[in-house]
């Protein structure tokens, strides 16, 4: 018989990780949300839009949620499980998807849209974002911020003062002014994650491929249970997301 440690290095192993629906770790971790409702605020665009793409679908869940989509509607994913997941899920909406190798340059021409949008991409190309908007098209995202749950990232890997700095929203807001774009709007939160066991640790690092590159249980078997034993002895682990909301314009002629 497994002991406790065991099993849930087990269920954090044995869970399916494709697509980007984090309902598996209901029960094991919790994390606060912006108070911007991106799902609601990016349904409501779509709704005006004539001809949307969003970049990085994962599996299509977060987009999937707009009750209606524009005449022209086209998503991008480079994970094969995604993207299957993403097929299945939006072309019954009527929105294409695209596998794409989240390089440059996008498969579309020049002007093809008037509203692109992601959730949590891992790259951000700001001159082929401006390229493929119309004039006066938005950009609308919710992005993942600076130190993202770090507490957890060094607790494998140790500190990382050069990566702190990654992906902060003035960077990125200077970044898209000079691909020709116009901020409109930039929100910023800290919110409050609570990791209840290992598993939903496995779990979490076998998903988000970033966090610790090249992750496995057997090469961190010995943080993992110094983990397991903290949470044991201390209760959750504590860390901390970074979120920022951005809204970026292409002027006008």
């Amino acid at each position: 018989m497994k002991n406790e440690f065991d099993a849930l290095l087990e269920a954090g192993e044995s869970a399916d990780v494709s697509g980007w629906d984090f309902s598996w770790l209901d029960g094991r971790a919790t994390e606060e949300r912006p108070a911007w409702r991106y799902g609601y605020q990016l349904a409501e665009r779509l709704g005006r839009a004539s001809a949307s793409l969003d970049v990085q679908t994962g599996g299509g869940e977060v987009l999937a949620q707009a009750e209606t989509f524009p005449p022209v509607a086209v998503a991008t994913e480079s994970w094969p499980p995604n993207v299957a997941k993403a097929t299945r899920l939006l072309h019954p909406r009527g929105v294409v998807v695209v596998a794409d190798p989240d390089e440059p340059p996008l498969p579309f021409g020049d002007e093809a849209f008037d509203l692109v949008t992601s959730r949590h991409p891992a790259t951000i190309w700001w001159d082929e974002i401006a390229r493929v908007l119309q004039p006066g098209g938005t950009y609308f995202a919710q992005h993942v911020g600076p130190a993202s749950v770090f507490e957890l990232i060094e607790f494998f890997l140790g500190p990382q003062p050069e990566a702190r700095r990654g992906r902060h929203p003035d960077d990125e807001s200077a970044a898209a002014e000079a691909a020709g774009l116009e901020i409109v709007d930039l929100q910023t939160a800290r919110l409050r994650i609570e990791i209840h066991d290992v598993a939903a640790v496995v779990y979490l690092l076998r998903k988000v491929i970033w966090w610790v590159p090249g992750f496995s249980v057997d090469q961190y078997r010995d943080k993992l249970r110094e983990l397991h034993r903290l949470i044991q002895q201390d209760g959750p682990f504590i860390a901390h997301s970074t979120r920022h909301l951005i809204e970026a314009r292409r002027a006008t002629r």
